[in-house]
C-alpha cells in the first residue's frame, strides 16, 4: 500500500480501490434491486416485498468486514444488502420474490426476505422479530466450544431489542463471551412506533454494558465508519475478547413493507430530510473526492446492473413453481423414500 493510499479514510481502514469499488457495486445492486423488487409488487407479481432503500450504508459496511465461506449470517427480513454481500445473487433473491421451487431460502415456502442459504452460511429467520439473536448466540457457542474460526453476525432493527429474545441472546453472550456481533440497524421506527416509544435511553448500543461487552454508536449512512465498526469487532471476536453491539443510526425512506403506509407515522417532510443523507450519495461523492469514480463510470455502472437484475427477473418469473405435492415437506416426518 502506498504512502498517498494509507493516508485516505479508506487505506487506513485497509481498504483498496477495489475493495471501494466493489462495495460500490454492491450499494447501487441493493438499491436498483430493492427498487426493481417494488415495482413488481405495485405489477401484481409479487405479493410482498421489505423495502431496504436508506439501509444499503450500514449494511454493506458492515458486512463487507465478514468472512465469506467462514463466517455466519443471521441477517432480518429487510437486510438485503447483506445477503448480497454474503454472495446470494439478484436471481436468487427473485427466486424469493416469486416463491420459485429453487428458491435457496425455503423453496418458496415462505414470505420473501426470509432469507437463507446452507451454501452461503445464512442462517433462516422467521417473521417474529430478534428470534434470530438467541440462535446467533448459540451458534457462536458451538463455534467456540469446538475451537472454529468463525465469527457470527446477526443483524435487527431497533424493534427487536424491546423483545426478550434480544436481551436473552445478548445475556447468554456476555456470560460466555462468544465470537459474536450484534449490528442493529436503527431506522427510529419499530414499524410505526418511534424510539422514544419503545425505550428511554438515547442509544440502544448504551445497553451492552449490561451484559459486559461494548456497545458502539456509529452513523449508519457512513459507509467506511461502518466497515471500521465492525472491523474492530470481528477482530475482538477471533481474539477471543467476546461480542460487540453496534448500534447504526440510519433511516428507511420507503414503508415498513409493501403493506405499509408510512404517512399515518411520518411526515413526508421528515423523509425528505433524511434523503438529504443518503447513503449511495455520499459513498459515491467520496469516490469522486479520491479519484475513485466520475459521472460516466457511475451512469454506466448503473446501466450494467440495471441490465443484470432485468434479466434476473425475467428468468426467475421463468423458473418453475412449487410442486403442489411438496407442500408438506418439512412439516411432518417423512420416510426416506419420499424425500
Amino acid at each position: 500500500m502506498s504512502t498517498r493510499v494509507a493516508e485516505t479514510p479508506h487505506g487506513a481502514l485497509g481498504l483498496s480501490a477495489d475493495d471501494l469499488a466493489s462495495m460500490h457495486r454492491l450499494l447501487l445492486t441493493s438499491r436498483l434491486l430493492d427498487e426493481a423488487a417494488l415495482r413488481q409488487n405495485r405489477m401484481g407479481r409479487a405479493p410482498f416485498v421489505v423495502p431496504a432503500a436508506g439501509h444499503e450504508g450500514c449494511q454493506i459496511g458492515t458486512a463487507w468486514a465478514m468472512r465469506r465461506g467462514t463466517d455466519i449470517w443471521l441477517p432480518y427480513y429487510r437486510d438485503l444488502g447483506i445477503v448480497l454481500s454474503a454472495g446470494m445473487t439478484p436471481y436468487e433473491v427473485f427466486l424469493g420474490v416469486f416463491a420459485k421451487a429453487d428458491d435457496p431460502s425455503s423453496g418458496g415456502r415462505q414470505m420473501p426476505a426470509h432469507w437463507g442459504s446452507r451454501r452461503l452460511g445464512i442462517i433462516s429467520g422467521s417473521s417474529p422479530i430478534a428470534t434470530q439473536v438467541p440462535h446467533a448466540a448459540g451458534i457462536a457457542y458451538a463455534a467456540k466450544y469446538r475451537g472454529e474460526d468463525a465469527v457470527v453476525g446477526c443483524w435487527f432493527g431497533d424493534g427487536a431489542t424491546s423483545e426478550g429474545d434480544w436481551h436473552e441472546g445478548l445475556n447468554f453472550s456476555g456470560i460466555h463471551r462468544l465470537p459474536v456481533i450484534f449490528v442493529c440497524e436503527n431506522n427510529q421506527y419499530a414499524i410505526s412506533v418511534p424510539q422514544s416509544k419503545q425505550m428511554a435511553v438515547k442509544d440502544v448500543a448504551s445497553r451492552a454494558e449490561g451484559y459486559g461487552f461494548p456497545g458502539v454508536v456509529v452513523d449508519g449512512n457512513d459507509v467506511l465508519a461502518c466497515y471500521g465498526a465492525m472491523k474492530t469487532a470481528h477482530e475482538r471476536a477471533r481474539a477471543g475478547e467476546g461480542p460487540t453491539l453496534i448500534e447504526c443510526k440510519t433511516y428507511r425512506f420507503m414503508p415498513h413493507t409493501s403493506d405499509d403506509d408510512d404517512k399515518s407515522y411520518r411526515s413526508r417532510d421528515e423523509v425528505e430530510q433524511a434523503r438529504v443523507r443518503d447513503p449511495l450519495v455520499q459513498f459515491a461523492s467520496y469516490l469522486r473526492e479520491h479519484g475513485l469514480l466520475d459521472d460516466a463510470s457511475h451512469d454506466a455502472l448503473r446501466a450494467e446492473i440495471k441490465e443484470e437484475i432485468d434479466e434476473a427477473i425475467r428468468a426467475a418469473w421463468d423458473a418453475p413453481d412449487p410442486d403442489p405435492d411438496t407442500a408438506l415437506r418439512h412439516v411432518f416426518q417423512e420416510r426416506e423414500e419420499e424425500q
